[in-house]
């Protein structure tokens, strides 16, 4: 009996120190760029980061949320559950890419962003909006100003803003896969290199 009973408490000793290490939550709110669509969910930029946060900062643990085909109106809608479920330190903000490729107007866009960027901000939840870009084929002026609101947010609401993530990527087709959108597994740790230099001085 003594034996099981310390058993037991090694194994809560353990436990507790498994909860104590991950001390931060780190949330990861995107759309299929950040979900692996394609892929296998392990070899995933999401994955990778949380093999690395796993080496170099323990305490943080990544918590993805992404979904494949997710727009801004759709992660508005999820975001109160989110916030309340995984009370995040920090949040990934990657979203938008759906909304430029539907031709959703620019000014819903918009909204919902700066929706979702007062709702973190009133929760003191520090944010990393991810930069996007469209392709110049939806015209000019589209893409120029579907490009500016991510700056204009960054300013507006005085937080980071990740350079394009898919640089060196997108318009590569050996690192996309057939719809020449989705990046590849081979893809995915050029992605992480990308997000990584402005994540990681949020990280102390």
């Amino acid at each position: 009996m003594w034996l099981l009973t310390a058993l037991l408490l090694v194994g809560l000793g353990l436990f507790s120190q498994q909860v104590r290490a991950a001390e931060k939550t780190l949330l990861v709110y995107g759309d299929s760029l950040s979900a692996a669509y394609g892929i296998e969910l392990e070899k995933g930029w999401v994955a990778l980061l949380g093999d690395k946060l796993r080496q170099t900062h323990p305490k943080w643990q990544v918590v993805n949320l992404s979904i494949s085909g997710e727009t801004t109106s759709g992660g508005l809608s999820r975001l109160p559950k989110a916030l309340k479920t995984h009370t995040p330190d920090l949040v990934l903000l990657e979203l938008g890419a759906n909304d430029g490729l539907r031709g959703t107007p620019l000014k819903a866009i918009k909204d919902n962003f700066t929706a979702m960027m007062t709702m973190m901000a009133k929760e003191k939840i520090p944010v990393l909006l991810f930069e996007m870009h469209m392709p110049p084929n939806y015209g000019t002026a589209y893409t120029k100003r579907f490009n500016g609101i991510y700056k204009d947010l960054s300013e507006t609401f005085s937080v980071p803003l990740v350079p394009f993530f898919l640089e060196g990527v997108a318009g590569h087709a050996e690192l996309n896969q057939p719809d020449g959108i989705h990046p590849t597994a081979k893809a995915q740790p050029k992605l992480f290199e990308n997000v990584w230099p402005s994540l990681k001085p949020h990280l102390k």
